[in-house]
């Protein structure tokens, strides 16, 4: 019979996180379920009463972080499954945005994951190994206008991720980007904060808003089984683009870029460098 694993999910209470709770709970697996509210998380708790445990944590916050974590790993005696999937979007040009916003937006995006990966890190090298799965994008190869802050964010945390699987590999500790299409998750209703307009933008802003349309996308649940098979396979990979319509996206933005290196490339070696 299989062990239940453990799962240590941030931002569980709705989108992403919610669904990979209930895929890992319905798997008969063991879930630690955190966000700043956890209200919308009380249907599980009555479904699952011995394999849930919830409580209120904001990942901005280092020092809750490490405390959240040890926690967790209290909650169940391991945790196998780390899931940084708690964020945010700021909407708006680069101009319009302030400090505050930005810089609240780096603390929870970025800087949160950065805490929970430097919390559980210790934790599962002391156990022998585990999983840390890391939410970022497929489009953090690259900035897009209105939402650059969020590309920025979760570009950031590619490339941490990356340096992070390097470092602890040896420890026999998995590190994935999910680099997640375009789900209906609630992040561009209830995860934005909105920057205020600035009226020469007005023109950009109808011409991105025709583009991108109403359609909000898929279903998070229709990401799970995909996540599922990803956490059983011995060798997971560093990055894995989820969601077929955003690999077709990528594959050919990656075109266009290798078009584009290849049309300058003798001006990039002119330079010895």
């Amino acid at each position: 019979m299989t062990t239940a694993r453990v799962w240590f999910i941030t931002g569980a209470s709705r989108g992403l996180g919610r669904a990979f709770a209930e895929a890992a709970l319905a798997a008969g697996d063991r879930v630690v379920a955190v966000a700043r509210n956890i209200a919308p998380l009380d249907d599980l708790v009555a479904a699952y009463p011995h394999s849930l445990v919830r409580f209120s944590l904001d990942i901005s916050d280092r020092r809750a972080v490490f405390d959240g974590a040890e926690r967790a790993f209290g909650a169940f005696g391991r945790v196998d499954i780390v899931v940084n999937n708690a964020g945010g979007m700021l909407y708006g040009m680069a101009e319009e945005a302030t400090e505050e916003q930005i810089r609240a937006h780096f603390d929870v995006n970025f800087f949160g994951a950065v805490w929970v990966s430097q919390a559980v890190v210790p934790r599962l090298r002391a156990q022998g190994g585990g999983r840390i799965l890391q939410v970022t994008s497929m489009g953090s190869g690259g900035g897009m206008a209105s939402v650059g802050f969020y590309g920025a964010g979760k570009a950031a945390l590619e490339s941490f991720g990356e340096a992070l699987a390097m470092e602890v590999e040896s420890f026999g500790i998995d590190i994935t980007n999910l680099q997640m299409g375009g789900y209906d998750t609630g992040l561009f209703s209830l995860g934005t904060t909105a920057t205020d307009p600035f009226p020469p933008y007005d023109p950009l802003r109808a011409e991105l808003a025709e583009i991108w349309g109403d359609d909000a996308g898929p279903d998070p649940a229709t990401a799970v089984a995909t996540i599922m098979e990803l956490v059983a396979l011995p060798h997971p990979p560093r990055r894995l683009i989820v969601g077929s319509r955003s690999y077709e996206q990528v594959r050919e933005l990656d075109r266009a870029r290798d078009r584009s290196r290849e049309e300058w490339e003798y001006l990039s070696c002119m330079a010895p460098g």
